[in-house]
């Protein structure tokens, strides 16, 4: 009975297993069932051995693309950033190599990025052979730390657009920011206790080891050093114990000198004589002069400085060798001296955009006529001359030639009139001359400054295009030796005309709606765009219309200079017109304390001796830019904003010139209440496009000849006493699109040129350090310099500025005032101050007693 329970009892239990069984392959099946095919295929193994094989190809493709960006990154460089003439990489990778190289090298470690080829390969090989015994999250980590110290101890050693390339974005920053944050020796003490801790983590490094490896290392060369050491003393032993008999020599006559030279003469004699035929070579004994194997003696005549013991009959080739031997040591001393000597490679600002490529004559349109009607040409000028002899001689003024200098837009006649004549006779002609010639424009020199003629000037009928082009292909424009290069246009004779900004140094331009003033504009900034680096040159732009210099706002990391807090850096609103002119004028004073500082009179001096690195960038010195004011429509800004504006402008125009400050002011209203006397005083270089009135043309150029222009860019430009007519060169606005579009693909500087933070209540310059000086209001900035001086312990005034990206003058005040509260020690000259307070709560107490925490 019993039996026959436990066999039921065995049944249901197998029965209930079959049916579990068979639940579970149905719902299986009704899983598998339940899934997309293609997912299935995806996630297959033959799927994921092929990911492996695509994961090693690209671990293979990455590491080849590294290592040849490598040796052709400048190369890879230009084609990325689409420089001109580097459209194909040199990379062995190609295109796709040399965008994944610089991906890799540039936003990750730098070329130590290459060991991100090994983790690619293992997790191929992984994929690839499911059973590989591979540990591939530990070698990844390690693999990746190792990489991250290596790229951040590069940083500590490159700082400017290589850095990039070696070190890395990760390298650069962490690198720089651990070196100033720290010190270079509590950075360099990081550095190795993070090679340590990687070692002893990842590499299974035992510091104990370690210790052993170099005691052996150290007992090994110095065993070898005593080794070579006992040798020596072991041989000077030797010698000293068994010396070698000495030869004695007997002293030498003449007499035995001449047997010893017959002795070589015969024997040299009958060697000649078994080669040759002795009938065929005769030798006369009795002759010296036969005897060509006979050396000759020393000549009388030739002095000698014998200098050894050997004695006074010696052969002339026994004293020039010694010479030569001495004169070869000598040579090799001074080889040794020049070898030992250091050269200090000279600062050059352009290191930290050294692939940044000026701007191409292919970005300008030409538009030059290519052939001229010279038939048509010459009609033209006959016409016009048998015209104004006409004209002269119904006023009984006799002339004696007539000749014409052809140029773009105006024809220059030049006459000479006859003896006799009255200068002013002619000059009053001037109204019946443009009438009988039926033309708009004409001007009549009288006389033309250093020559004996009178000059008529004639608008051409078909007046030719100047491209800016033209100017920047010219050999005047490409051979100057100028600190600033203007290319402004072409002269009647169809020269181009090129002119230094810094000599000039400033220029007022004037010029009624439409007759080509902010065409003018844009030829100057791009005849400095396309001669200046941006580390050599920044432009302060002033716009009140808001829409001539917009087009310049995407070159702001290249040569744009603002104010710290500005977003915008074309300058529109007018409260921030009048903190930029004060921020000038503090930039001014700040560059004349370092001239003062450095005993240089100007910025030409100061940058020579920078780049010698005669001057310590410790001491606040640095590398200075030259600074270029343009100002669209000064007229609105005078009204809007008064003295304000006029007083900064007036002392820049002043004092700027030897700091390399420079301003150009444009205005369509050439008043008197708009251009004072005061900012006419200072501005000695004036162009005029045409005006409507003498009255105008006489303020702006102090002379008529303003109002006779003809317009669209016929200009008179005064440099002084000349007055020069030109032809503005041309320049539309797609091509300015080129230029800057050609500038904003290239590497940039982080930010634009920051200039001097002043408050909006500041009244700028001097005067403004003179007042603030004693006053006992803290400055905005002091607590965030305070807690950077007792973060790095450093009491430096050119800490403050440069981290705090305050003017020089700004930051001494402040250290004054930390001087003042007993957070920093007393100056101690050229050396650094001592901190006072050591901790963050110490400070923080400092904060509450003066009530500013």
């Amino acid at each position: 009975m019993h039996n026959r329970k436990k066999k039921n009892n065995q049944k249901t239990t197998t029965y209930k297993k079959a049916i579990t069984k068979t639940k579970g392959k149905k719902s299986k099946t009704k899983k598998d069932g339940d899934s997309f095919p293609l997912f299935r295929f995806l996630g297959s193994e033959r799927m994921t051995q092929v990911y492996g094989v695509v994961f090693m190809a690209f671990a293979v493709f990455l590491f080849i693309s590294i290592f040849s960006h490598i040796f052709t990154h400048e190369s890879d460089l230009g084609f990325i950033h689409k420089l001109p003439d580097m459209n194909n990489p040199e990379n062995i990778g190609g295109k796709p190599g040399a965008y994944l190289a610089y991906y890799f090298t540039h936003y990750l470690f730098g070329i130590f990025s290459i060991g991100f080829s090994l983790i690619f390969f293992l997790i191929g090989l992984r994929l690839t052979f499911d059973k590989t015994p591979l540990r591939i999250l530990k070698t990844s980590i390690t693999t990746i730390l190792t990489m991250a110290w290596l790229s951040m101890v590069a940083g500590f050693f490159v700082y400017d657009s290589a850095g990039l390339f070696v070190a890395g974005y990760f390298g650069v920053f962490t690198g720089e920011a651990l070196w100033l944050s720290t010190g270079p020796l509590v950075a360099v003490l990081i550095a190795v206790i993070a090679f340590l801790a990687i070692g002893i983590i990842c590499y299974n490094l035992s510091i104990k080891s370690l210790g052993n490896g170099i005691a052996k290392t150290s007992i090994a060369i110095g065993g070898s050093f005593m080794w070579v050491f006992n040798k020596i003393k072991e041989q000077k032993t030797k010698r000293e114990t068994n010396p070698k008999p000495r030869k004695t020599k007997k002293k030498r006559t003449d007499a035995d000198l001449d047997t010893d030279l017959s002795d070589l003469y015969i024997t040299n004699r009958n060697e000649l004589q078994d080669e040759y035929d002795v009938n065929k070579v005769h030798f006369d004994l009795d002759d010296p002069a036969e005897m060509p194997l006979k050396p000759e003696l020393e000549d009388e005549g030739v002095p000698f400085d014998i200098r050894n013991d050997l004695g006074s009959n010696l052969p002339d080739e026994f004293t020039e060798e010694n010479e030569d031997n001495e004169g070869d040591e000598g040579d090799a001393e001074n080889g040794e001296s020049e070898e030992g000597m250091l050269f200090l490679e000279d600062y050059d600002p352009r290191a930290d955009l050294s692939t940044y490529q000026l701007p191409g004559e292919t970005l300008l349109k030409d538009y030059s006529v290519k052939e001229v009607d010279t038939a048509v040409m010459r009609a033209e000028l006959v016409e016009n001359k048998n015209k104004i002899e006409t004209t002269l001689k119904h006023f009984n003024i006799q002339i004696k030639s007539i000749s014409a200098t052809v140029g773009p837009t105006v024809t220059l006649y030049e006459i000479v009139p006859a003896e006799g004549i009255r200068i002013s006779k002619i000059k009053n002609l001037e109204d019946d001359i443009a009438l009988n010639l039926a033309a708009l424009g004409i001007r009549i020199i009288a006389p033309i400054p250093g020559k004996g003629t009178i000059g008529i000037e004639v608008p051409n009928k078909n007046p030719r295009i100047v491209s800016m082009r033209e100017i920047i292909e010219s050999d005047k424009f490409k051979n100057n030796k100028y600190d600033l290069p203007i290319g402004l246009g072409k002269t009647i004779s169809n020269e181009s005309f090129v002119v230094d900004l810094a000599k000039m140094p400033h220029m007022l331009m004037a010029g009624a709606t439409g007759q080509g003033k902010s065409v003018g504009l844009n030829a100057i900034i791009a005849s400095l765009l396309y001669t200046k680096h941006p580390s050599e040159l920044k432009f302060v732009m002033i716009d009140p219309k808001k829409v001539e210099f917009s087009l310049y706002s995407v070159i702001e990391n290249y040569y744009l200079a603002k104010l710290p807090d500005m977003e915008e850096p074309i300058i529109t609103d007018t409260k921030k017109v009048i903190r930029t002119l004060k921020s000038l004028c503090e930039e001014m004073d700040e560059r004349y304390d370092l001239l003062k500082a450095a005993k240089t009179r100007n910025i030409k001096e100061y940058n020579a001796k920078f780049r010698a690195r005669q001057l310590n960038p410790l001491n606040g010195h640095r590398f200075l830019p030259y600074i270029v004011l343009l100002i669209d429509e000064f007229g609105d800004l005078i009204m809007t904003a008064g003295r304000e504006v006029e007083m900064p402008i007036a002392r820049l125009a002043q004092l700027a010139r030897a700091i390399g400050i420079h301003l150009i002011i444009a205005t369509q209203r050439p008043s008197v209440n708009i251009i004072t006397g005061t900012i006419k005083a200072n501005f000695p270089a004036r162009i005029a496009f045409r005006v409507s009135s003498k009255i105008d043309s006489r303020t702006i150029l102090d002379g008529n000849g303003a109002d006779q222009l003809i317009g669209k860019g016929d200009m008179l430009i005064s440099t002084g006493s000349d007055l020069i007519r030109l032809q503005c060169a041309f320049v539309d606005t797609p091509e300015v699109e080129n230029i800057v579009r050609h500038i904003e693909s290239q590497q940039a500087y982080p930010s634009a040129f920051l200039l001097p933070d002043v408050p909006e209540d500041s009244k700028g310059g001097r005067d403004d350090d003179d007042d603030s000086a004693g006053s006992d209001n803290i400055d905005d900035f002091f607590m965030d310099a305070a807690s950077l001086i007792v973060q790095a312990q450093q009491g430096s005034t050119s800490l403050i500025q440069r981290k705090l990206s305050l003017g020089y003058n700004r930051a001494g005040r402040i250290m004054d005032q930390l001087e003042k509260y007993k957070i920093v020690g007393p100056a101690k000259g050229s050396k650094a101050r001592e901190v006072l307070v050591k901790t963050n709560d110490e400070l923080r107490e400092i904060f509450v007693r003066l009530g500013i925490l």
